[in-house]
Order: structure tokens, then C-alpha cells, then sequence
């Protein structure tokens, strides 16, 4: 009889766990499923068109490309004006493909790519994989989304580690 109380209050703790695991994980399922797809997205970008794939051999040694300045104005020149937004966001150095690639911070996420040798422009686009990585990441919603991507990524660990937890130890009260 002095067992009764103390499987009545395991049981019940344990139940209490379950639900909290599922809730969690009902809650963040939206979250999660979200960070998979825009992730196999972000893996296979260039074979579904989303990033451009621009070609370019270098056509001498590193030390006499341009200098960054000088090739942030002429991308400026060629993209910044089309975009509505001169404000460069990053420069993407690439010396093995002789380019950088230099994004924009406007709404289209326009990307300009100069050969860095030649200053020549090579290509002017928008970038629509931008849209699907500051999803992935959670920057669409602000920092609030960064969080609930961490949020996410912790639940996922809990979830996993918690699903084993009620399997085994169902499986060690059957035995």
C-alpha cells in the first residue's frame, strides 16, 4: 500500500511531462517545419534558379584586383541607381572566380558581380534566395523571429530528447 501514492504521483508527473512535451512541440511544429523546407531551399538554391550563377575565371594574381572601394563604386554605378538604395549591405571576395559579388540594402536585394581584376560588371540581379534565408534565420520578423528561431531549434533538442525519454521508459516499466 505504500506504493500506491508514490506511482500515483509518478504517474501524474509523468503525464504532466507528456503533455508539456507535446504542446511544445505542437506549438513549435509551424516554426520547425518552416527552418526545414526554407533550409532545403537555401541547399539547392542554384539548382532552382533562386541565386544567380555567374561565371568568371581570374585572369591574374590576387594583388592586382581592384580595390574594394573603387569596385563598391562602380557596383554603385551599375546596380545602385536600379535599385532605388545606393547602401551596400555586404561584398562577397571570391579570388578563386575573380568576381565579388557586392548586395544591396533595398527591397529587391539587389546583387551587383564585378570581376575584381577589370572592374567589369558581369551581372545585375535581384537575389530571391535573400528573402528565403532571412526566413530560415528568422529575420523577417525582427528579432523576436531570430529568437523563436533559437527557441525553435532548443525545442527540437527537448522534443527529441524528451520522446526518447517516454519511449524508454515505457519500455523499462513493461519489463
Amino acid at each position: 500500500m505504500t506504493n500506491a501514492p508514490r506511482e500515483g504521483q509518478a504517474r501524474s508527473t509523468n503525464r504532466a511531462a507528456f503533455f508539456a512535451w507535446f504542446l511544445v512541440g505542437v506549438f513549435l511544429t509551424v516554426a520547425l517545419l518552416s527552418i526545414s523546407v526554407t533550409g532545403i531551399l537555401l541547399n539547392h538554391r542554384r539548382a532552382l534558379g533562386l541565386m544567380p550563377d555567374v561565371s568568371n575565371a581570374p585572369s591574374t594574381l590576387f594583388t592586382n584586383a581592384m580595390p574594394l572601394a573603387e569596385l563598391a563604386i562602380r557596383a554603385r554605378a551599375a546596380g545602385g541607381p536600379v535599385a532605388g538604395n545606393t547602401d551596400i549591405d555586404r561584398m562577397d571576395v571570391r579570388p578563386s572566380d575573380g568576381l565579388v559579388k557586392v548586395s544591396f540594402s533595398d527591397p529587391a536585394s539587389t546583387e551587383v558581380t564585378l570581376d575584381i581584376y577589370s572592374g567589369k560588371t558581369l551581372n545585375v540581379s535581384g537575389r530571391r534566395d535573400v528573402v528565403i534565408r532571412k526566413l530560415h534565420w528568422g529575420e523577417v520578423f525582427g528579432k523576436g523571429g531570430i529568437l523563436l528561431g533559437d527557441a525553435a531549434a532548443i525545442a527540437l533538442t527537448l522534443l527529441l530528447t524528451g520522446g526518447y525519454w517516454f519511449w524508454l521508459g515505457s519500455r523499462w516499466r513493461k519489463r
